[in-house]
């Protein structure tokens, strides 16, 4: 199946809050949380200049990986599933079995990516990734089970609680202004 029938296979079978992986061929994976009507919520390149989106795209041509694991700045999106970017021989799937914990429940995981849609992070490879953050919003618990030498399905209580603190703090203020 080419990457273009990969696509439209999980628009037509992904529900709300489903994990979406991105397994690249150099062997890790970028990770999304599906929303609806085509579109994920994920880790995506911060807001960038022209001069470091010049450098950006040149290490991206010699290093087969996104500009935020380049350039350590985040910033949670929301787009088309078409537009994300991915290498030459990506596959894309569903991956809601990769991780041994119960889904919240719908409205747990619109909360957190409401909360979190638009924030700008540092990223971090092992403590505050686009797999812990897609496993956050799923779980609640920030999980990443593709770096060498970690224990499966144990949960990142940095991340956990770097996430958790943005949702806590919208959620008083939202309770504020009530």
């Amino acid at each position: 199946m080419d990457y273009q029938e990969q696509l439209q296979n999980i628009v037509s079978s992904a529900q709300f809050g489903d994990l979406i992986e991105f397994s690249y061929p150099v062997g890790y994976s970028h990770w999304a949380v599906y929303d609806e009507d085509g579109h994920v919520i994920h880790f995506a390149v911060a807001e960038e200049g022209q001069l470091m989106n010049r450098i950006r795209t040149s290490l991206e041509t010699l290093f087969p990986v996104c500009g935020d694991l380049l350039l350590g700045q985040t910033r949670i999106r929301r787009v088309p599933l078409c537009e994300v970017k991915v290498p030459s021989g990506a596959h894309i799937m569903i991956s809601n079995n990769r991780h041994f914990f119960p889904p919240s429940t719908p409205e747990a995981m619109r909360r957190r990516c409401d909360a979190l849609l638009h924030q700008t992070l540092a990223y971090n490879l092992l403590s505050l990734n686009c797999e812990h953050f897609a496993t956050f919003i799923r779980y609640g618990k920030s999980v990443c089970n593709q770096i060498p030498g970690k224990p499966k399905n144990e949960e990142c209580r940095e991340a956990t609680t770097a996430f958790g603190d943005i949702v806590s703090s919208k959620q008083m203020n939202e309770d504020l202004f009530k």
